[in-house]
């Protein structure tokens, strides 16, 4: 359940598009080849009437998308992966009902209930199958190279709370800052270089104290990870985080060096899109 209720971005244009071609064309592949519901039967041209499926599945996929996006999916402000399963389930259903009734004018069946049933149940079967492996392979999709799209932004709440990171010098310097302009923190020997947005510009200030001192200083903040044992992190502030599960790159914000995350912490850097 935890899986089903995490974060799910929305398609770009060209995506969808991409995958509602794929969708036509797994209709075709399926009716050609496996030719179900009596397909088998037919005595016609069996590629023309697998590819006029193929078309009216393209058709719905392209008037479905639009429609349900300015009706719906633009008035949810947090869409979630069971969500996008009922989404694409109610797609196949629709595309079910528009494939029927091609399906009763091509093979001349009467259009009852019974039949009705029997066709919706055999695409739903189908439906179950390839919105769990459309779900997955977009999901991870996301993972490896749109994973920022996929975490919380809590800057809004934060807004207005300063901190400070104390110098273990007799006269160091501490260094005070909004919590939003930190970017990440790196561990230098004795010091750590602390990245932060200053005047519009990225400024780099360096402390003497540990990376364990400064997680025990700022703990308390949900955002604040420690994505490496030499690097810790404002969630907030990724531009954008590519990788696998061996690893990501992080960009924060207009720093000028990037971010590694190790294997050993991808697996929590991944738990915060729950």
């Amino acid at each position: 359940m935890s899986i089903l209720n995490r974060k799910y971005p929305h398609e770009e244009n060209a995506l969808w598009i991409r995958d509602n071609v794929l969708y036509s064309v797994l209709v075709v592949a399926i009716l050609y080849f496996f030719q179900p519901f009596g397909f088998s039967s037919y005595s016609g041209n069996k590629l023309v009437v697998s590819l006029l499926f193929g078309l009216v599945t393209f058709f719905c996929c392209m008037v479905y998308h639009p429609l349900t996006h300015l009706i719906i999916r633009k008035r949810v402000k947090s869409w979630k992966i069971w969500k996008e399963g009922v989404y694409l389930v109610c797609l196949i259903l629709f595309i079910g009902l528009a494939n029927f009734l091609l399906f009763s004018l091509v093979f001349h069946y009467t259009l009852s209930l019974g039949i009705f049933l029997a066709f919706l149940y055999w695409t739903f079967l189908i439906g179950i199958v390839i919105t769990v492996v459309s779900l997955s392979l977009r999901y991870h999709r996301y993972l490896r190279s749109k994973l920022d799209a996929l975490l919380p932004d809590t800057k809004e709440e934060q807004s207005g709370i300063q901190v400070t990171i104390h110098d273990t010098r007799v006269r160091g310097n501490d260094l005070t800052l909004q919590l939003n302009d930190l970017l990440f923190i790196e561990a230098r020997k004795n010091n750590v270089a602390v990245f932060h947005k200053a005047d519009g510009k990225v400024r780099r200030d360096e402390v003497q104290t540990s990376l364990s001192a400064v997680l025990a200083e700022l703990g308390a903040y949900g955002n604040i990870f420690q994505c490496h044992r030499s690097y810790v992190v404002n969630i907030n502030n990724i531009s954008s985080a590519k990788g696998n599960s061996n690893g990501y790159t992080l960009v924060m914000g207009d720093a000028p060096t990037t971010v590694p995350v190790s294997r050993s912490f991808v697996s929590k850097l991944t738990s915060f899109v729950r």
